[in-house]
């Protein structure tokens, strides 16, 4: 119910006496009602006082609705303006809309109409908050049923979709239910890593139809199939881009695009650029690319950078499937590079198949590891998504999008993998050839405690490279990242709270990917 006490109305009409009654009602309501029989005196009355709504009359003489409306927006913007006209003509309801106003009611008016307006415009938030709060306690129970019988990936991806699905929801309400949601995503965290540990080594080793595509089967099973029959191609890959981050953009996208497709499927292990997106582009698993193509492949201890050769593993997966595919590479990782792509937005169209990597997700989550000032605007996951949806809005990418809608092209959006905020700190040692990275650790001397991590001491299993004959893996789980004994104490408390890839979790590898056609 909404609470009148604090309402504060102003009614602008020229013909005000002749709405006493309504005016009474709502006062009895326990509303605040002011009145105006003209626009002069209403915007002197809002340069004094705060109203939380206002009703205005569309035709009045002196200053028309329109006109006052107008003014009103410039004073008070936030402020909801209802407009009341007698007139159904479609070019004062267009100038109405364009003005930015609220809502619009048609004369006569009565007062069960002005009522549910007040409800709609001034207590939206809350009966909003009240019922999503509402429909989560009733999908509670049916998730948590759920994550106990999830047997399959299948199983997992519509899980974390819902929970994603009401992350989101719930992001503005800050009650209770959003800590009980907390808990329980971390409650389906944990079974999902125990999914992960059963199968993980069966999926590369064993697939079967419940095997879930994963990174090196993307080109194959995705993009491949799009060339064979005759369509151009574009593939979006945004670094260390999650499934809620696609869901915050998703309604932009679809303003000019159809959805043909949107699938979760998996990022390989380590969930981490050098292993994963060479793994995407190449359509080979890390050992594979290795054992094949090793001047394509640098090891950890090496230096440079470790995916310098994309556009090359690319070519290698066509010569590999005997196609004659016409294709180009690019990576945007600052405005210049942004600037060139633009630039030769031909040349994507004269070819079979145009990669894009876009690097800003990725920049980001390092950036507010390092920075206090992106870490402040990126506090929290909402904030997280929010800023990603703002950097979309005006990046390279969305101008390119804008520009693709109107060629013949197929577009897929994906990523290597995703990325979560970690929190609890689990001790490894391990020599000076150990890998840096806070979720895995590569190396030949690691020291830790095997239930605390997931463990793979024979690389070869799940298709990894190993550097000498005593290389082992292991991964971080869940919320924790692995922090070495030395600085203990300075080391957990500079990076707890930021986000890392490179584990085991729902975020970082169950990953979107979604096939895209212009509407035009």
């Amino acid at each position: 119910m909404v609470d009148a006490r604090k309402i504060n109305i102003l009614w602008v009409d020229d013909e005000i006496d002749l709405l006493k009654a309504h005016i009474l009602y709502l006062v009895e309501k326990g509303f605040e009602v002011e009145t105006a029989n003209n626009g002069q005196d209403a915007l002197a009355m809002v340069e004094e006082q705060h109203f939380d709504l206002i009703f205005l009359d569309e035709n009045m003489p002196g200053l028309s609705g329109l006109e006052v409306l107008s003014k009103l927006k410039n004073l008070i913007p936030e402020v909801p303006v209802v407009m009341i006209t007698k007139s159904e003509e479609e070019n004062i309801m267009d100038q109405a809309i364009g003005s930015k106003i609220s809502d619009y009611l048609i004369k006569p008016v009565n007062p069960t109409q002005i009522l549910l307006t007040i409800k709609k415009h001034v207590d939206q938030h809350r009966l909003v908050a009240e019922k999503t709060t509402s429909s989560y306690q009733t999908e509670f129970g049916k998730i948590g049923l759920k994550i106990n019988d999830s047997y399959s990936f299948a199983d997992w991806a519509e899980v974390y979709k819902q929970l994603v699905y009401w992350e989101i929801e719930l992001e503005d309400t800050k009650g209770e239910m959003d800590e009980v949601l907390k808990m329980q995503k971390t409650e389906a965290n944990h079974a999902f890593v125990k999914f992960v540990k059963r199968n993980y080594i069966d999926w590369l080793n064993h697939a079967d139809e419940h095997t879930p595509l994963m990174s090196h089967q993307l080109m194959k099973d995705v993009t491949l199939p799009l060339l064979e029959d005759g369509e151009k191609v574009v593939m979006l890959v945004i670094d260390n881009f999650r499934f809620d981050q696609w869901l915050m953009i998703k309604q932009e996208v679809l303003k000019s695009y159809r959805l043909e497709k949107e699938e979760i499927y998996s990022s390989i292990l380590p969930t981490a650029t050098q292993y994963a997106r060479n793994s995407l582009f190449s359509g080979l698993m890390p050992a594979q690319i290795k054992e094949m193509y090793p001047e394509y492949w640098l090891d950890e201890t090496s230096e440079g950078s470790k995916n310098q050769f994309e556009g090359e593993l690319i070519g290698t997966f066509f010569k590999r499937f005997r196609q004659k595919i016409n294709y180009s590479y690019q990576k945007v990782s600052n405005m210049e590079s942004g600037k060139q792509l633009i630039d030769s937005y031909s040349n994507i169209l004269n070819d079979d198949l145009s990669v894009v990597v876009f690097n800003f997700v990725d920049m980001l989550s390092h950036a507010r590891t390092e920075s206090k000032m992106i870490k402040e605007l990126a506090y929290d996951e909402s904030a997280y998504r929010s800023l990603s949806k703002s950097w979309f809005m005006h990046s390279v990418l969305k101008e390119l999008l804008d520009r693709l809608e109107n060629e013949k092209v197929k577009v897929i959006i994906t990523t290597d993998h995703g990325t979560i905020r970690v929190k609890n700190p689990v001790k490894v040692i391990g020599d000076k050839e150990t890998s840096t990275n806070l979720r895995y650790k590569q190396g030949r001397n690691l020291n830790y405690k095997s239930k605390e991590v997931f463990e793979i001491t024979k690389p070869e299993e799940i298709l990894l490279p190993k550097v000498n004959v005593s290389t082992s893996y292991i991964f971080a789980t869940n919320e924790d990242f692995l922090a070495y004994p030395n600085n203990y104490n300075h080391y957990v408390s500079y990076y707890k709270d930021t986000f890392q890839h490179g584990g085991v979790s729902m975020e970082e590898m169950l990953i979107p990917y979604v096939l895209l056609s212009p509407k035009k």
